[in-house]
């Protein structure tokens, strides 16, 4: 299926042509019928000779339902713009047109109607020159008359030829639906519709609008039900966990997870200078229409704040509008996730980074910009690798991108803050991975490893340290360390005590150094035993009658009470052995 919106003065006869292609009254309500003239968006379709269904969102042509008519343009590939041969070019001809623009529709035809009334030919080739003004370019035109049917097969087959060229839309990966109706159906409950412009939609699936999740129920296309919705089509969604009054014309059905909606986008400005902007305008995206604060950056470039947040990504297009003026102006967006402005002059800088944003969302800035991204963050701001691969700039760390200048500067944060830890503490030179990550800035603790192997600096047990530090930090306690190590490993569970360690010079802050570094095991504060002791001991009491007292224990050791009732609560609480009753353990097997 394809999609394609109507566009152009009032009383042009848009809705005439609409209703004489597809024999579909395009007019919804009563009011429209009587007054003959269009409110509210119209819906209508037909089948094109080469056999593909065709939909027409037919829009308002009045002036005081611009609003209108921008949700149903907004998320559309193609135009039909209208021009009457016997009126010729007008104010809302112009308005349109400019909207057309603002949006960068690159897909149209020109049907120049009621030319059964006046020579078509001054208007027709009035309107080319002025479409191909535009971002539309030189389109197909055509002159028909809804009336008496003359150049009706010419527009279809201009039809065809239009949809044709059109570019083939994404079905795979996330959904985005802007709604544009919202209504009850008795004994079914609430019902969405919209045109899908991107992903596919299928009976079952889970969605979310509003922030709340939902259930596709039912799926119609041109009012026939359907199991799956392909972009571009016209779609009525009849959801589940949602009232008709939670949703309206604005609201967005999306694909849960898959979207970051933002208050704050950075966009690219045109057909008007940024300074002739308002402070506050409204934005129109999609079927939606959003107050939006305006900060100017550049000369076309500016900061919008918008009064509710939307899910939009680099690449959309928008219109700005101002209610008062009636001034339209595209804006581009530049980047849905910018960085604050805190510092004086800060715009500005902004302004010149921006110069270099198309539109199109680049690996490299983006990680370099923040010094490093989550693969997930990257595919919700629709940021992608070029071929699959990252580019030279980038890292891929687990789940991460990591800018290798980024990793640069954040390795000399951490070491200078290790080495100044070790400069001030000699006996604790080592710092926690946590405190060294906060010190550096660095976004996530499984960059760590990475960080900390490009700062030369070792990991031994959760904590940060230059190689050879830890060992050298014992200093003039060399000595008495190594005699307590000989000592225990001739008889691994005869502690020294506590005065023995002292006259060793190891006093509780080289204690503490010692067990960092691997070379003892604490256990209370004057309890030593070699890093193995615990798995010693344990071989001992597997040979032991289970269970086994405190007595036996000790005697099996060959050591004191003092080492005894430590070491077994700390096999207690490794799980190795455990307390049958007041008296009694028994190992683990």
């Amino acid at each position: 299926m394809h999609v394609v919106a109507t566009a152009g003065h009032v009383d042009h006869g848009k809705s005439t042509l609409v209703r004489a292609l597809t024999g579909i009254e395009p007019d919804r309500w009563e009011e429209e019928r009587r007054r003959g003239l269009t409110i509210d968006l119209g819906y209508a379709w037909t089948t094109l000779d080469s056999g593909e269904p065709l939909a027409f969102v037919d829009v308002p042509g009045h002036e005081r339902f611009i609003g209108n008519m921008l949700a149903g343009l907004g998320p559309v590939p193609a135009v039909l713009f209208v021009v009457a041969a016997d009126e010729g070019w007008r104010q809302q001809s112009a308005e349109h047109l400019a909207a057309v623009d603002a949006l960068g529709v690159a897909h149209g035809l020109l049907l120049v109607t009621r030319s059964d009334l006046a020579d078509p030919g001054p208007a027709l080739a009035d309107a080319r020159a002025r479409l191909a003004a535009t971002s539309l370019g030189a389109v197909e035109a055509v002159a028909v008359s809804a009336r008496t049917g003359e150049g009706l097969p010419e527009v279809r087959a201009a039809l065809s030829r239009l949809v044709a060229a059109l570019p083939q839309p994404r079905a795979e990966g996330r959904t985005r639906l802007w709604v544009d109706r919202a209504f009850t159906i008795k004994g079914s409950g609430t019902v969405v519709t919209g045109t899908l412009g991107e992903g596919t939609i299928a009976v079952g699936d889970s969605l979310e609008l509003g922030g709340r999740a939902v259930a596709v129920r039912s799926l119609q296309s041109l009012e026939r039900p359907v199991t799956t919705a392909p972009p571009v089509c016209r779609v009525a969604a009849n959801l589940r966990g949602l009232a008709t009054a939670q949703v309206g014309r604005g609201d967005v059905l999306l694909t849960p997870g898959a979207w970051r909606v933002t208050e704050l986008l950075d966009v690219r400005v045109r057909g008007l200078a940024v300074g002739e902007l308002s402070g506050e305008l409204v934005l129109h995206v999609g079927t939606a229409a959003v107050g939006a604060r305006v900060r100017p950056l550049g000369d076309d470039t500016a900061r919008l704040v918008l009064r509710r947040a939307l899910p939009l990504v680099a690449g959309d297009r928008a219109i700005l509008r101002d209610p008062g003026s009636r001034a339209l102006a595209g804006a581009l967006v530049l980047d849905p996730d910018p960085p604050a402005l805190r510092r004086r002059g800060a715009a500005g800088r902004r302004a010149l980074e921006l110069e270099g944003y198309s539109g199109v969302p680049d690996l490299a800035v983006e990680v370099g910009r923040r010094g490093a991204m989550s693969h997930v963050d990257a595919q919700v701001l629709g940021v992608v690798a070029p071929q699959g691969n990252p580019p030279d700039s980038v890292l891929t760390v687990g789940s991460w991108y990591l800018d290798t200048a980024a990793l640069k500067r954040w390795a000399q944060s951490v070491r200078a803050a290790v080495e100044a830890k070790a400069q001030a503490s000699p006996l604790d030179p080592t710092m926690t991975v946590d405190a060294a990550r906060t010190m550096a800035g660095v976004p996530d603790r499984s960059l760590m490893s990475t960080v900390v192997a490009h700062a030369g600096l070792e990991l031994r047990e959760g904590r940060l340290g230059v190689p050879g530090a830890a060992e050298a930090s014992l200093g003039t306690a060399e000595a008495g360390l190594r005699a307590v190590e000989q000592r225990l490993a001739v008889a691994p569970f005869a502690a020294p005590e506590r005065p023995e360690l002292a006259e060793a010079g190891l006093g509780q802050r080289e204690l503490a150094a010692a067990e960092r570094i691997g070379r003892i095991v604490r256990l209370g504060d004057d309890v030593v035993l070699l890093p193995d002791g615990p798995a010693r001991a344990m071989r001992e009491l597997a040979a032991l009658p289970q269970p086994f007292t405190l007595s036996q224990a000790r005697q099996a050791l060959g050591t004191t009470r003092r080492v005894a009732v430590p070491l077994l609560e700390h096999l207690d609480r490794r799980g190795w052995t455990r307390r049958v009753d007041a008296a009694h353990r028994e190992v683990v097997r």
